[in-house]
């Protein structure tokens, strides 16, 4: 693949529900990560259905690996007041491959356009506040094959060494040797490459395949 040479979007970790009552009406929002625009539509297509008795189901979406696709709908509230400004907090938040869907009972208070706006940026920016956000790296690819007996001893070597270095240990594999790939920071596979010979004595190498991808990795991994 193509790897992008610029930081990427994150996104987040799951979806969450977050619930405002501003003026008697009430705003109940849903952010989910998503793998396409088919897919959040589908969000909201859910979210219609779940809450059929409320007047507005307004979303905003962005998706795309450079976050270069996006769309937005004010589902019958007055035009600019619900789905740009919701849209607006997602790309303030730099995410990408995530939905929001504000869905509104109204309270029968009129909240003006300038109310609404805000009503609906903040049950966004709420809603995002809890979510766990997903950071997406380029990574590049290192392989490391031991014996069976040995397997125990570079499983956990390489859990802890991920856990605090911003990579990420795939699904090891087990045929004539174990074999583990993990998905490095390229400034930290000279690190990993020293660990893994003093503890085999410099017999077991790390071996970068130059291969590289884009992996997601949680907020805070390896700080």
């Amino acid at each position: 693949m193509t790897v992008p040479s610029r930081p990427l979007p994150a996104t987040i970790a799951a979806p969450v529900e977050h619930e405002l009552v501003i003026r008697k009406s009430r705003f109940l929002t849903l952010v989910a990560p998503v793998r396409s625009a088919d897919e959040a539509d589908g969000v909201i297509a859910a979210a219609r259905k779940r809450h059929w008795d409320a007047r507005h189901h307004c979303s905003a979406q962005v998706t795309g690996l450079l976050g270069d696709r996006a769309r937005s709908s004010d589902d019958g509230e007055p035009s600019g007041t619900a789905g740009v400004p919701m849209l607006e907090v997602l790309r303030r938040r730099e995410l990408t491959d995530v939905v929001a869907v504000v869905t509104r009972w109204f309270g029968g208070i009129k909240l003006g356009a300038g109310g609404l706006v805000r009503a609906y940026s903040s049950a966004v920016s709420e809603a995002l506040d809890l979510a766990s956000p997903v950071d997406r790296r380029v990574l590049q690819q290192v392989r490391v094959t031991v014996s069976h007996a040995d397997a125990g001893r570079f499983d956990n070597l390489l859990r802890d060494w991920t856990g605090r270095s911003g990579a990420v240990l795939g699904e090891p594999s087990y045929a004539a040797s174990a074999e583990f790939v993990v998905w490095a920071p390229g400034d930290a596979v000279p690190g990993l490459q020293a660990e893994i010979a003093v503890l085999s004595a410099g017999a077991v190498a790390a071996v970068g395949t130059g291969v590289e991808r884009v992996v997601d990795v949680p907020r805070g991994a390896g700080e």
